[in-house]
């Protein structure tokens, strides 16, 4: 038995090893996500090197970036095959459901703790963003700042005339904030409040206001321009700073004088009124962060996120790995984007089959040989669907009508899948197709196929290889007819010996199906490769057993099936018509 996790490729951040990659392989199909040819659920030999096989079909028509994967373990049959032909596993996806990792922002733009506003300003302006993470320096979240929490801060207050002044900084986040040229700085590294005026009035009324105003002349910055009794008047009183708007001059003498009473002197480039606001914004961001972010991991689904963001006003969620660390952002915007996952059907075409979370990802194309389920797409997709015994078949006649020559080994794959799905051209769903396609492909690989046949079916006896609750989910498929849910397995065996043997926790095995899956009826079909015939092993609603008219071998459980050997074309239009039996009896 083949573990899950063998082949599987590597993922640029930790996830588990039975969970889809947080970031696939890079491919070269004109976008950055790769498209996955992948079978159906627990698939068989068929599914696995239908899916190789058409990736290399699309390489060899020159589009690439398509990669053969899996959603199921493999078994001996399938190793024998790979093994033979020289080809390594698919890649192993377990679940491709959309999850946070798939959409959010990974190179997070972020601030430290002392920023200032107008450092968050420039960001949000110059990446278009509207929350920033506020971090330490190992990447660590402490909060974030909206471009509404800068709003609220720099909204006028007109009943609060000495808040609209007030700026909480230091001298240096002034200077920088202003890109301004320094004459003179005191303690410029100072965290202090900081209280700003404008030098607008008549001398007279400046030094009024000075000497009657609330605020410590020691904590006044005095914008002024090119006033030279103003600055003499803000020298001589001792204010904090003293800045000259329009990179205007001011006289040497001024600026010695305010070096010896400690005045810091700085030229900015703006006038009065821009001077003031910039000002305002090398206050820092601390007393603004936001602490109570919300936060989800990257492996959350997408679609309960999404319901989230549905009842809630939070307009960002930091995305965090283990201890606090900044992974990523996603906001409403990346919420809706479009999953790049992408992914091509070969061998089902039923969701109820498909890898976990298909139906909410893109499907491009469908190859498929088995009766047309529920598929809905969003878009128009390329659908092959032929009556045919083997997917591999469909795959080998594009080679062939494309003029395209597969590679010897990939031919054995496909010699293989339709070998076993037709049980070597002797299943009732054989057709011309599949044996004409099955002698061109011998040529191409250069190998025999009834000397193919007996190695991959000599290759081990499923039911001796692998616990029952395996062998029952080898090959199995979930179905849902006229209101019921029912699931059919099937296995080869050579000779019913060894099914006889274990057949009691193969049934043991059903019950346990019954209620995981919460089915109304599971059937495991075991077909004797030799004989081709069958019996159908039973367990579920009683009502559907009763009806059941081939020979009862054992308990109502175990049913002789002479014939028998296709669940597609035989057996599944048999259940399918005691189905309809049981609904019309209903209505």
């Amino acid at each position: 038995m083949t573990s899950p996790d063998t082949h599987f490729a590597p993922p640029v951040s930790p996830v588990n090893a039975d969970a889809a990659p947080s970031s696939p392989p890079n491919g070269n199909n004109g976008s950055a996500s790769p498209i996955y040819v992948i079978g159906h659920r627990n698939p068989d030999t068929d599914a696995v090197c239908a899916a190789i096989a058409y990736a290399a079909y699309k390489e060899t028509r020159g589009e690439y970036g398509y990669i053969p994967a899996r959603c199921g373990n493999s078994n001996a049959r399938i190793d024998t095959v790979l093994r033979k032909f020289r080809t390594p596993l698919p890649l192993y996806l377990s679940d491709v459901t959309p999850r946070v990792h798939d959409v959010m922002v990974r190179d997070v733009i972020t601030l430290p703790e002392n920023a200032t506003c107008a450092e968050a300003l420039e960001l949000i302006d110059e990446h278009d963003v509207r929350v920033l993470p506020i971090t330490t320096s190992d990447s660590r979240v402490l909060g974030t700042i909206s471009i509404f929490q800068l709003g609220g801060y720099f909204t006028p207050r007109l009943r609060s005339p000495r808040d609209m002044r007030r700026v909480e900084t230091t001298l240096s986040h002034v200077t920088r904030a202003l890109s301004a040229n320094v004459l003179h700085l005191y303690d410029p590294d100072r965290f202090e409040d900081l209280y700003v005026r404008i030098g607008a009035m008549d001398i007279r009324s400046f030094g009024k206001r000075t000497e009657q105003g609330s605020i410590p002349i020691a904590k006044t910055i005095i914008i002024v321009g090119d006033r030279w009794d103003i600055q003499q008047r803000s020298i001589q009183i001792g204010v904090r700073a003293l800045i000259l708007t329009g990179n205007l001059p001011i006289d040497a003498e001024a600026v010695e004088q305010a070096r010896q009473a400690n005045v810091s002197v700085i030229i900015s480039p703006y006038d009065s009124a821009t001077t003031a606001w910039v000002v305002r914004t090398a206050a820092t961001i601390e007393p603004l962060i936001d602490r109570k972010f919300s936060s989800v991991s990257a492996d959350l689904p997408l679609g309960e996120l999404r319901r989230r963001v549905a009842t809630s006003n939070t307009p960002a969620y930091m995305v965090l790995g283990d201890g606090g660390h900044l992974q990523g952002i996603i906001t409403k915007t990346d919420v809706i984007k479009p999953v790049k996952t992408r992914l091509v059907l070969v061998d089902h075409n039923e969701m109820s089959q498909a890898v976990p979370g298909a139906h909410e990802v893109t499907i491009t194309e469908v190859i498929d040989h088995h009766r047309i389920g529920t598929l809905n797409t969003q878009q128009p997709i390329l659908f092959i669907n032929e009556p045919v015994g083997s997917t591999c078949t469909i795959v080998a006649s594009l080679f062939h009508r494309d003029n395209l020559r597969p590679e010897p080994d990939i031919a054995g794959l496909m010699m293989s899948g339709i070998i076993t799905d037709t049980l070597h051209l002797n299943s009732p769903t054989t057709t011309d197709k599949d044996r004409a396609m099955l002698a061109w492909l011998s040529e191409i690989a250069g190998v025999n196929p009834r000397a193919l046949a007996d190695e991959i079916f000599d290759s081990g006896s499923v039911i001796l290889a692998n616990a029952p609750g395996t062998v029952i989910r080898a090959d199995m498929k979930i179905y849902d007819e006229n209101e019921t849910r029912f699931a059919v397995s099937q296995v080869e065996e050579l000779g019913f010996g060894n099914f006889w043997k274990h057949s009691k926790d193969l049934s043991a095995a059903l019950g346990e199906l019954l209620e995981k899956e919460d089915l109304s009826f599971a059937c495991l079909l075991v077909t004797d490769i030799n004989s081709q015939n069958s019996v159908l092993l039973v367990r579920g609603d009683k009502n559907f057993i009763d009806r059941i008219s081939y020979p009862h071998l054992e308990k109502n459980e175990i049913f002789e099936l002479p014939g028998i050997v296709s669940r597609k074309k035989q057996l599944l239009p048999y259940i399918t018509s005691i189905l309809q039996e049981m609904h019309a009896g209903k209505v």
